[in-house]
């Protein structure tokens, strides 16, 4: 592989022992056409700020002086995913070859395009990850105790034959439950179908029958596409099929009156042309080839045929004509079938076994943040599934299943190895649950573990059950650390105590006391471990204050556009954005954010760009004005204007009170504290502040007034929500 622009510019960084957060913002700041960064040199012709930290500091300069030295040269060698080759030979006596030290099958050093020419046979065997979901679901759901022909409410699905009760490949075909998925397009992670262009040729489409899965995959390119809607409306009613000649039209019945496959040319040159097996498959073979002047050939033998079979010269040229157009996009069925009957498996298993299954796919695709945060959304808010979050005491290394619920992995956090989280899980197993921190430390090697692990699996909550203080845990991490590893190395050493068994009698660090962080800085924790927001949104506690503003969710958002293009205001919390250059030279970007009912993306032109770059970074929350509409089903968003959200909050007349419940009057004086801190902010949302205190002591309930006006803000409510012994807290 060529070096990038990109993995240049890190690279050279890494050399010039430049901080990594530096060469990170540089890097970020090329820019990317299609699938590639482009070029340093256009870099810096094209994104002004790129060019300006170089002006500004020396060391940015040489950076990008190096980088563009060693742009372009071979910084790695790849093998073909694929690829096999053989020969009648020893390969070393045709090919020259190479070992892959990560890898025990040598490679060939020529690339497929010369190796056929050395005198080597290529093959490609392709290797599907949707087998390995497919695998990983169906252990799951036998470990949960049923065979797969059992839903988890224990309805039976279909009635198996005799050895085939857990066989994937023995299902029924005509599940009605698969297809309602399939016509829905809820087929997020199912094989083949996950694009929004598939998703919208399936709710046309309705699917109802394996054939039509079959049709889609084969349809679903360039060239035969254009078939699409005619195949939709003709299977639906929506329009008459058109007839082409009595002797082949048969053939055409399970694709709606449309040549969709090789196989149907073959039939076609058959029946209506008198074409032996083996003409007809020299016929496929120039179509598949797309070898014109092979086509050119067979095109008086195939009017020759049709004649002696009373087929007329007109509709023998019409049906020649089908065949020629259909050379350029000519598919094999038995292609398509194969695809086609995998993604019916992952349908079927998403439909009847949607726990399994999602936790199949996210073990798939474990260190992918990106996939994870959409399969995350899909089972939470699609599939109604309960994602009970990283925790050392209920989590496995990977993905698993609990009464209808998934388990996060612990191997699926940023920077956490799977093999780290099994000396974890594996303790566990072996002596039950943790008890607390310092139980863990004497029964895991935390040196072994690693520092970036465990600061993750703080951030993400990890340790909750064996400390709720996430920033004390955090804190604490190196005096854990050390004393583990002290008891592992006296039990190493063979030392043993006076008292009992080594390690045992080293006394337990005292953990700094510490305020744990506030809600939404938790939250930000959190996001930076696993990679997106699960137990709760920084927008939760904006919603009430903004709804009065007129702001509307995403759900309300898409809602309103299916009955046409609106404009329309929408809160977000920014998790990704890429800037480009249009074809004019205008700068635009495409900004990932979401609220709490989902994930969305919205685009930003010039103008806007300009005028809000700043509020549109990673980490900003912010309240957009956008002009909303549907193509095809998916929801487009272009922004007009935006704001940060704690601006549009602090309003005066947007905020209400707040009525605080205390069940615990020892909460009282943590309140209190929060309560003087908002006393010294100056935003201008205030409003009255009730405790209601509902202590059993004191024989119900009590309400007591402040009798001033505090700053009611989100982020104070949802401080006040967080305080042990508050119950929770209401708007007035």
């Amino acid at each position: 592989g060529a070096l990038l622009s990109k993995a240049a510019v890190r690279d050279v960084g890494r050399v010039l022992q430049m901080p990594y957060g530096q060469v990170d913002r540089l890097s970020k700041m090329i820019p990317v056409e299609g699938v590639k960064p482009v070029s340093i040199e256009k870099a810096l012709k094209d994104e002004p700020r790129l060019a300006e930290e170089a002006r500004r500091e020396e060391v940015v300069d040489r950076l990008l002086k190096y980088g563009m030295q060693v742009e372009g040269l071979l910084r790695n060698a790849s093998t073909h995913a694929a690829g096999v080759v053989i020969g009648d030979r020893p390969l070393d006596a045709l090919v020259p070859l190479y070992q892959d030290p990560r890898s025990d099958m040598p490679a060939t050093q020529f690339n497929m395009k010369w190796v056929e020419q050395a005198g080597l046979v290529k093959f490609d065997f392709l290797g599907l990850k949707t087998l390995t979901v497919i695998q990983n679901a169906v252990e799951l759901i036998l470990k949960s105790g049923r065979p797969l022909h059992v839903a988890a409410d224990g309805t039976q699905l279909y009635e198996p034959k005799s050895g085939t009760e857990n066989d994937i490949n023995a299902i029924p075909l005509d599940d009605e439950a698969s297809y309602k998925l399939y016509a829905s397009a809820k087929t997020v992670a199912v094989f083949q179908v996950e694009s929004s262009g598939m998703m919208d040729a399936l709710r046309r489409m309705k699917p109802t029958c394996i054939e039509d899965i079959i049709a889609l995959v084969a349809l679903y390119r360039p060239g035969p596409m254009e078939n699409i809607p005619k195949y939709c409306e003709v299977k639906n009613g929506l329009s008459d099929r058109e007839k082409l000649h009595p002797s082949i039209d048969h053939i055409l019945d399970e694709t709606q009156g449309i040549i969709v496959y090789q196989e149907q040319v073959m039939q076609i040159a058959q029946e209506m042309a008198g074409y032996s097996l083996g003409g007809a498959d020299l016929l496929r073979r120039a179509m598949g080839k797309k070898i014109q002047e092979a086509m050119d050939a067979e095109r008086p033998k195939f009017l020759k045929g049709s004649a002696e079979n009373g087929v007329n010269e007109k509709k023998a040229l019409e049906v020649w004509h089908l065949l020629d157009k259909f050379a350029n996009y000519g598919f094999n069925k038995s292609h398509a079938a194969a695809y086609a009957v995998v993604s019916y498996q992952t349908a079927w298993l998403k439909a009847n076994h949607p726990v399994e299954f999602m936790a199949g796919v996210m073990n798939c695709d474990l260190h992918l943040t990106d996939k994870l945060a959409v399969y995350a959304e899909e089972v939470r808010r699609t599939l109604d599934i309960e994602i009970i979050p990283p925790c050392v005491n209920r989590s496995e290394a990977m993905f698993d299943v609990k009464d209808g619920k998934i388990l996060y992995a612990l191997g699926a956090l940023k920077n956490v190895g799977v093999e780290a989280m099994k000396l974890i899980t594996e303790a566990r197993h072996e002596g039950g649950p943790f008890a607390t921190l310092f139980d863990l430390a004497r029964r895991v090697d935390l040196k072994r573990v690693g520092k970036r692990p465990l600061e993750n699996l703080a951030r993400a909550g990890g340790f909750d059950q064996l400390d709720p203080n996430r920033r004390r845990v955090l804190d604490g991490l190196d005096a854990l650390t050390a004393y583990s590893g002290a008891i592992f190395e006296q039990r190493a050493s063979n030392q043993v105590s006076l008292f009992g068994e080594a390690g045992e009698d080293l006394p337990e660090p005292r953990l700094m006391p510490v305020e744990d962080w506030l809600p939404m800085e938790r939250l930000t924790e959190e996001h930076a471990a696993i990679g997106f927001y699960l137990s709760g949104h920084p927008l939760d506690d904006y919603m009430a204050p903004l709804k009065r503003q007129g702001v509307m969710t995403l759900a309300e958002v898409t809602a309103k556009a299916e009955r046409g293009p609106h404009v329309a205001r929408i809160a977000g919390t920014v998790s990704g954005k890429q800037e480009r250059k249009s074809a004019r030279g205008n700068r635009f970007a495409f900004v990932q954010a979401s609220d709490p009912t989902g994930l969305y993306e919205v685009t930003v032109f010039s103008e806007a760009l300009e005028q809000n770059r700043e509020h549109l970074e990673p980490g900003k929350r912010v309240l957009l004005t956008v002009q909303a509409e549907l193509e095809a089903d998916q929801l487009k968003m272009l922004v007009r204007g935006a704001q940060p959200i704690d601006s549009a909050v602090a309003q005066p007349g947007s905020s209400l009170g707040l009525r605080i419940y205390v069940e615990d009057p020892g909460a009282v004086t943590n309140v209190a504290s929060l309560l003087e801190r908002m006393s010294r902010e100056k935003a201008t949302g205030r409003g009255p502040i009730e405790l209601r205190l509902m202590a059993e002591d004191i024989g119900g309930e009590v309400d007591v007034s402040l009798g001033q006006n505090l700053p009611v803000s989100p982020q104070f409510k949802s401080a006040l929500k967080a305080v042990p012994g508050v119950l929770t807290v209401e708007e007035v």
